[in-house]
Parts: C-alpha cells; structure tokens; sequence
C-alpha cells in the first residue's frame, strides 16, 4: 500500500469513525478523538488513520506530500447541506428598514424581500450567476466545506429560472473542488398570478416542472416551503411525493414560523431531512425521532432574523433526533457563506456541545444529503476531504468565534486551501 499524502503528528485528530449513518443521542459526542494522530491518502482516498506513526505496510510515493500537523485540529471536511447558493444581487439596502423595524411584508411591498432576489436572479445572466456563486464557494472552501448542498427557487413561477439556477449549480460541480448537491425548490413561494389559485401552481410543478428536472438530472432532492401563506401539508405532501416518483428524495422547509405540522409531515412521508423547525411541536419532534428524519437546525437564520426564537435543539437530542447544522447561506434571512460562526452559535445559543456541533456538520451532514458513505468521517476507504484548523482542540473553534481557523483544506486528497 502506497501514500501520496501524509498529514502527521495531529495533536488532535477527529475522526467520526464508526457508523456511517446519522448519530442521534450519546452517539453526537462520539467523535472518534485520536491524540498524536496520521492520516495517509493514496490519490483521492484516505487509506490509514491512526495513532502515532504510519505502520511499515505503507509506502510512500516518491512525490508524497508530508504535511506536519503540530498543534493542529483536524477534522473531516464540512459539509453544508442546506444553501440557497445560486441566486443573483444582494439585499443590503434592506438594513436600515430592518433596523426602523419596518415590517417584512411592507418590504415587500416596495419591491423588496424576496422579490428583489428573484427579480436579480431573473435578470442575471448565466456567467453572472456562476461568477457569483464561485465566489461564494471559494470562501466557504476557506472556511473548510467542502460539500454542498445547493437548491433553486428564485424563480417563483418562471420556470426557465429555475432551469437556470439547477444548471449553474451542475456546472458549478464539474468546476470547482467543492462537491455540490442540487435540489429542486420551485416550491418556495407562491407566485402573485396564483395567489387566488395556488392548487393551479402545484400542478404545474408536479405536471410539468418535476418532470422535467428529472428527465434533465438536475437534482438529488426537492424541497418545498412549507408554511401557514405558503405551501400547505396537502400541497406540500403531493409535490414531495411526486418528486419522488422521479427519483428526487424529499426534504423540507419545516415550522420556521408557526407550527404548522411540518415536522409531523416530514415524518410521515419518511423525509431525508426537515429543515428550520424552530416552532416544531413535541409532537413532531417525537414523530421525526421515530422515523429517524434529520433536524437540518440554521441558527444562524435565527440570529439574523432577531426573532429570539431557535429550534429547540437540546430538546430533539434528547428525544433522539439526528441533528445536522447548516448556514442557509442566502441574500434575505442569513447572508453568510461562514459555517464556523453558525457552529459557535449552535453552541453558544443552542447549547450543543462541541462534539455535538463537529458531528452536525461532517457525519450527520453527509447523512442529510444521503452521502455518508462517502464522506463525513475519516476512515479508510472514504474521500479524502480533510480540514486542519489552526486551533488546539475542537472546544478552541467553537470558543473563539467569529474568525477563520482554517490552516489548510483538502478535497480528494489534493490541497486546494492553504492560509497565506
């Protein structure tokens, strides 16, 4: 057995080695800590982690690359799976009326909100798009993702839109280190033309929409935004089950604002994740636990917001829930592509342990985008996507927010992030 790579003497190595599927429980706080650590990598793959030194069975490449990890923390590389990645514009202007406390709905009103965003998104070009979103996932490399989770839904009723965001999203997959995973979300707001009639709306994205994209194989998933003046249970259930028929698996925009029954949903129709559920009911939350739906929790969209309301997330572990944690990187509720300050406030705020926050965004983040078997731990046989902060332990990361710990990155065994 050979090594290309060998990244050694990590004081302390997280490994989430184990099982490749959702932790729940005492199973966040098993991160598979290793003092003194290695990881050796042959070409893409990771092919010995341990303690101490590499066993004599490894033989390095002549051109190896050793990377010394002294008073490092290294981690899987992290994973995002909840972004609204690919849109166009941003809403900044909005600020000062957020801060006059002017309601959303009278933001919208002058044009603003998210009809802004669709109306940019509309009008960008294809290279505009692309040249934005490739901005955004340089930064997020920097600060360690290397999975993402990418979804539509600017188009709000103009199809060729979301055609448009789905395709940038494939093209931005063949281009960059990150690894994107796309969703479809026409499901994201109802347009005005079917206001009166949102059934009409429905049908059209399970008739003529879904298919399409299918037929295409512009997505993994589909989402829908499931909400009291949105998408109700009965919309939300027949779009998601007939995206499955496609091939497409389903995920959720659950309870963010009222409890609707999202999280029940969810459970019912065995959803790979339900996103938000900062007013799931007890209820919902026993049901998603039974049926082992991931709680995707955005923090960060809730700080944004000042709302003062966050998912009950102590209360979803404690019942059984797998829990992943995501930015929702977008121009409206949470304009930050920075997953290291979304982990602090998931455990400043949320009060999830370190460990429990690490196992969020790499194992149970992968299981949300149904890639755990490939991605999310550090064992032989998985893809070589490591971050090594510049940190000496977990517990520094999540303490000293709001900064860039990242030394180096690597995706498939190659380094494509290096701290100047």
């Amino acid at each position: 057995m050979k090594a290309t790579m060998v990244i050694e003497n990590i004081s302390k190595l997280v490994t989430l080695k184990g099982k490749n599927k959702a932790r729940i429980k005492d199973e966040l706080k098993d991160i598979g800590l290793i003092n003194k650590g290695v990881i050796a990598l042959d070409g893409d793959r990771i092919v010995y982690v341990g303690e101490g030194t590499l066993p004599p069975s490894i033989e390095l490449d002549e051109d190896a690359i050793i990377i010394d990890a002294r008073g490092k923390t290294v981690t899987p590389g992290l994973i995002d799976s909840h972004t609204h990645l690919v849109h166009g514009g941003s809403r900044e202007n909005e600020l000062a009326m957020k801060l006059k406390g002017v309601p959303y709905l009278d933001i919208l009103a002058t044009g603003g909100g998210i009809h802004s965003t669709v109306k940019a998104t509309r009008e960008a070009s294809f290279d505009e798009l692309y040249t934005k979103a490739i901005k955004s996932l340089d930064t997020m490399l920097g600060y360690g993702i290397t999975t993402v989770e990418a979804k539509s839904g600017y188009g709000i009723g103009d199809f060729d839109t979301e055609l448009k965001q789905l395709e940038i999203a494939r093209k931005l997959n063949e281009d960059h280190p990150i690894d994107i995973v796309s969703t479809f979300m026409a499901a994201h707001a109802i347009p005005e033309q079917y206001k009166k009639n949102s059934d009409e709306f429905v049908d059209i994205i399970i008739d003529e929409m879904i298919p399409e994209v299918a037929d295409k194989k512009l997505a993994e998933f589909c989402d829908v935004f499931c909400e009291e003046g949105v998408f109700s249970l009965e919309q939300s259930r027949r779009i998601l089950l007939a995206a499955r028929n496609y091939g497409m698996e389903a995920r959720i925009h659950a309870d963010e604002i009222v409890a609707l029954g999202g999280a029940e949903l969810a459970a019912e129709i065995n959803c790979i994740s339900a996103d938000h559920l900062v007013a799931a009911s007890d209820e919902g939350i026993r049901l998603m636990a039974d049926k082992g739906v991931i709680a995707n929790l955005l923090p960060g969209t809730s700080f944004n917001l000042q709302t003062g309301k966050f998912a009950r997330a102590r209360r979803m572990v404690e019942e059984g829930v797998p829990i992943a944690l995501s930015t929702d990187y977008n121009p409206g509720s949470c304009p930050t592509e920075n997953i290291q300050l979304i982990m602090s406030f998931a455990s400043l705020i949320m009060k999830l342990t370190p460990e429990e926050v690490i196992t969020g965004v790499t194992i149970n983040g992968a299981a949300a985008l149904g890639l755990e078997d490939k991605v999310g731990s550090l064992e032989a046989g998985k893809q070589g996507d490591i971050v090594i902060f510049d940190s000496p332990n977990l517990e520094y990361i999540i303490y000293h927010y709001g900064i860039n710990h990242v030394d180096k990155v690597i995706k498939k065994g190659e380094l494509v992030f290096s701290k100047k």
